[in-house]
């Protein structure tokens, strides 16, 4: 009988390793479900935002979509989609550029790229884009490129990848594709269509903000016309002082402005809430629901019973309140 090796004599041991291996699998369960609570609880967890649109684009009628992103990734998206309102361009605009900006950084305002490209569409200085802090400013790198958008006949009716391509000029022209499905998710909650959509973000209450410069990015990210109705809460009668601790932003819509006017405050309401944690921002009402950071989730929840909350929306009205340094 020949010699039995080390190796052969080892082999029964193996049996154990089934048990190891679902003993690390409950582990990793426990951790991924650990996380899941934390993520869906109030305030817990990194911060993240969620779109979620229901039948959007070509989807069925019905159909639950989301696209989930972090608290920058939803700044730019809701920054692009607004320029794309205030010149008042179609929805299918909107998705071009997201999409766009979607393949090229993410939706990231990257300082760096190709060759001297930047910024959220990786715009080039040398190819006459602008000046690297132009280029930075993505209210101006959204601006410029609608504007270009907005110089190809027909692009409405292009393929999205071939309209991205015209503006862009990029060495894989196919690639602006994959991206659309997505980019008409989150078009929804700043468009035009009707498509049920709500944007969302989760994470702790936001440090203090300062209502003027609220007041000045809307105004640059959506025209200085968004500020027409803009008014003080406790000035206009709203909310009294010492009512709430916030400061209040209100911005009152047009009542005879139909669904343009219905967008534009769906979308400002969107852009508070992806913008809530570098501004400051505590809470948005608008239409029938209102919004708390670093509460319930971060969901949009109904006005409350009676409508006698200080926080309920109020009619024709999108209501920003920041916090304030205790």
């Amino acid at each position: 009988m020949g010699r039995v090796s080390e190796t052969d004599r080892s082999r029964p041991r193996r049996r154990r390793r089934p048990l190891r291996l679902a003993l690390g699998l409950a582990v990793l369960l426990a951790v991924a479900g650990y996380f899941a609570v934390q993520r869906s609880s109030t305030g817990g967890g990194a911060p993240y935002c969620k779109v979620t649109a229901t039948g959007a684009g070509d989807a069925s009628p019905g159909t639950v979509q989301t696209y989930e992103m972090t608290p920058e990734q939803a700044a730019n998206a809701a920054t692009i989609a607004a320029v794309g309102i205030s010149k008042g361009l179609p929805d299918r605009a909107v998705t071009i550029a997201l999409a766009t900006a979607m393949q090229e950084s993410a939706l990231r305002n990257l300082d760096h790229g190709d060759r001297d490209s930047l910024g959220l569409f990786q715009q080039r200085p040398s190819q006459g884009w602008g000046t690297p802090q132009q280029i930075m400013d993505p209210v101006y790198s959204a601006g410029i490129f609608y504007d270009r958008l907005a110089e190809i006949k027909g692009y409405t009716r292009l393929p999205l990848t071939v309209a991205a391509q015209k503006v862009q000029l990029s060495g894989f022209p196919q690639a602006y594709a994959k991206h659309e499905p997505d980019a008409t998710v989150l078009t929804a909650a700043f468009g035009e269509s009707g498509t049920p959509a709500t944007l969302t973000c989760t994470g702790p209450a936001p440090q203090p903000g300062d209502p003027e410069r609220v007041r000045a990015e809307l105004a640059r990210a959506f025209g200085k016309e968004a500020l027409g109705g803009a008014h003080g809460g406790a000035a206009a009668g709203r909310t009294k002082p010492g009512t709430v601790p916030e400061a209040e932003v209100s911005l009152r819509l047009r009542k005879d402005g139909g669904p343009g006017e219905a967008r534009r405050g769906r979308a400002m309401a969107h852009w508070a809430v992806a913008r809530s944690d570098e501004l400051g921002i505590a809470r948005v009402s608008y239409g029938t629901s209102r919004w708390t950071a670093g509460d319930e989730g971060g969901a949009w929840r109904p006005r409350s019973a009676g409508g006698t909350d200080p926080y309920d929306p109020a009619q024709d009205e999108v209501r920003i309140f920041v916090a304030r340094r205790g």
